[in-house]
């Protein structure tokens, strides 16, 4: 498998190419659309044809290249069945499988950063792709877009913390530096993973009090329109 993770440094967002070497096929994860020639010319020096992007969820700090990459590629464009998006090719739900040849994504749904979250595990690589569900030290933020501090507790400790501890864990967003860490190492040092209940986890999200996504106005409905909506 060719893997590479790439970074958009405006928005602190990764976003992840999986090749599988004996078909040429590849796949995107959370492709950002200031970033889409990068993509295509890196496809090319690899040799590889892209076939599938996919959304771990709707974002609201930066514009999805879904729809971009659609029509320069034919690529299939992809995101979960909550997503407002009638723009995309098709959607996909909890326990889907997502296959190019060696390249196997299981489809874990996982709201709570927004109704819409998803994140991808690839148990024959031991990879967790967790979008903004899990970051490193930390976990997104449930204030907006139909967020619920509850529903993410759940989807934290009733799915993603019960993968294997080596699991490496690979999020949407870094602002440290840090590329990865792995179940294990989060379930010991996230500080937001301590919460003894779901009640005192909402307790501590509420209490964050963010600032809204500079975006957030435009990327939302830019990207319910899979980036082609941008003006």
């Amino acid at each position: 498998m060719i893997f590479r993770q790439l970074f958009d440094r405006d928005s602190s967002t990764y976003t992840y190419l999986l090749g599988d070497l004996n078909s040429g096929e590849a796949l995107l994860i959370d492709p950002v659309i200031a970033n889409a020639d990068n993509y295509l010319s890196l496809l090319k020096q690899l040799n590889l044809q892209l076939k599938i992007c996919v959304d771990s969820h709707t974002h609201a700090d930066h514009i999805t290249a879904l729809g971009t990459l659609r029509d320069r590629t034919g690529c299939i464009s992809m995101m979960g069945e909550q997503a407002m998006a009638d723009c995309i090719s098709q959607s996909f739900a909890h326990g889907d499988q997502i296959r190019l040849g060696d390249v196997h994504l299981e489809v874990l749904y996982t709201p709570g950063h927004t109704d819409d979250s998803y994140s991808f595990y690839m148990p024959n690589q031991g990879m967790l792709f967790s979008g903004d569900t899990l970051l490193i030290r930390g976990t997104g933020r449930t204030d907006f877009q139909n967020g619920d501090a509850l529903a993410q507790y759940h989807s934290l400790h009733q799915i993603l913390l019960k993968l294997p501890q080596d699991t490496e864990v690979y999020p949407g967003h870094d602002y440290r530096g840090w590329s990865k860490s792995s179940i294990g190492e989060e379930k010991q040092h996230n500080p937001r993973l301590q919460a003894a209940s779901g009640e005192e986890y909402a307790a501590m999200m509420a209490a964050l009090k963010l600032p809204s996504p500079k975006l957030m106005d435009i990327a939302v409905p830019a990207n319910q329109a899979c980036g082609e909506s941008v003006p």
